[in-house]
């Protein structure tokens, strides 16, 4: 009995998080919930309207009532089975991760601030207020679809230059409103009382907003004006630049590796997980495969898992890696050495040798183990060392993959 229960729940979590291709019954649920967000967002909408409120105010809240409703129930399913997203805590840890996760505020917030103005009547308005906050589960429609997910890998891959961009700024809006302060606060002390009115304009100004309610009248002012005005244009374009230039980027990406994929050859290797791998206790969307790679597949005891972002790897888990075969694009060599009694690199550290950018020690065999090599290994005699290079070296044999 509590086998199956425990294999209903695990069922259970499969369904609720993203979906792959073969599973009909999670995809399918993947769809549900994007529609009702959707639907749930159309009848907010719809009910601004007092026309359309008028007639159909029945209907809508009967829809928006039955949308709260599976938010509520989709949350306690997402609670429940929280032990499976976060797979390395324990049941009671797994849910307080999940509750107090973004996508677990998210979800909550999407259907409890509907439920508090009939506990707590006094607070009906900031209640509706906290409602919008469910617009944010569009986010989890972000993650059902790859298209989507552009937007969120674009981010990502440019935060470090859209924090600069956005820190030069607000440098330049700060710099701005401080003079603009002092050259208008004598000629409009009603209009610039203060550094923050200059904030104001600074912001309506290199945004292009320009609402008209705060501007300069003395000369040195207006000549300050233009010269922002002149910096507003370049400087804000930044981001957006930055983010289109991204987005062209991850599209290429994307278009490559599909177009690559139907003609070029896959290589599969497998890699057993340890205890002490750094990959061990990690999700897979944290450990920043290079494109062109993938995780097929997870055996894990004794079931084949099919990989996604959030999945914990564990300990003797079995990777099915796959990668491009670029073999022919480039002449890159794999070669073993033995050192032997006369070599010159016996008893030297690895960050001594004298070997050229072109090439690279992979790995170090000695006495049947395999070392990784690091700057402080001194080599011994009658170690085989495996050499990455693009150039010829003598005394190596060549190894065939």
């Amino acid at each position: 009995m509590a086998k199956k229960a425990k294999e209903f729940r695990k069922r259970m979590f499969e369904i609720v998080e993203i979906g792959y291709g073969e599973d009909s019954v999670s995809r399918g649920y993947d769809f549900f919930c994007a529609f009702v967000v959707i639907l749930n967002l159309t009848v907010n909408v719809m009910q601004t309207f007092q026309d359309l409120n008028a007639r159909f105010g029945t209907a809508f809240k009967t829809i928006e009532f039955l949308t709260i409703a599976f938010f509520a129930v989709d949350y306690v399913l997402r609670l429940w089975t929280a032990d499976y997203l976060y797979r390395n805590e324990g049941r009671g840890r797994a849910m307080l991760r999940y509750i107090f996760s973004f996508s677990g505020i998210i979800d909550l917030l999407s259907f409890l601030p509907y439920f508090l103005p009939v506990m707590f009547p006094g607070g009906a308005v900031a209640f509706r207020m906290i409602r919008v906050i469910r617009i944010f589960r569009l986010f989890r429609i972000n993650s059902y679809y790859d298209s989507l997910n552009v937007i969120t890998e674009v981010l990502r891959a440019k935060r470090q230059a859209l924090v600069s961009s956005v820190f030069i700024i607000l440098v330049l809006m700060l710099a701005s409103s401080l003079c603009m302060y002092s050259l208008e606060h004598e000629a409009q002390p009603e209009v610039f009382q203060n550094a923050f009115s200059g904030i104001w304009w600074s912001a309506s100004t290199l945004l292009t907003v320009g609402y008209g309610d705060i501007y300069p009248v003395t000369t040195l002012g207006k000549i300050l004006g233009i010269i922002i005005s002149f910096l507003g244009v370049g400087m804000v374009a930044i981001p957006t630049g930055i983010i289109s230039a991204g987005f062209v980027e991850q599209y290429a990406l994307v278009k490559k590796f599909t177009e690559e994929s139907a003609e070029e050859s896959i290589r599969f290797i497998k890699v057993r997980i340890g205890k002490k791998d750094v990959w061990e206790g990690k999700q897979i969307g944290e450990l920043g495969i290079p494109a062109g790679m993938i995780i097929a597949a997870v055996h894990r005891d004794e079931d084949i898992l099919i990989p996604h972002g959030n999945m914990v790897l564990k300990d003797r888990d079995v990777l099915i890696i796959g990668a491009l075969d670029t073999s022919g694009s480039e002449k890159i060599d794999l070669r073993e050495m033995e050192l032997k009694h006369k070599n010159r690199w016996n008893g030297m550290l690895i960050r001594d040798l004298d070997l050229s950018r072109q090439t690279f020690i992979v790995l170090v065999r000695r006495k049947g183990k395999a070392i990784i090599p690091k700057g402080d290994l001194r080599l011994e005699e009658g170690d085989r060392l495996l050499l990455y290079t693009k150039v010829h070296l003598p005394d190596t044999q060549r190894v065939v993959l």
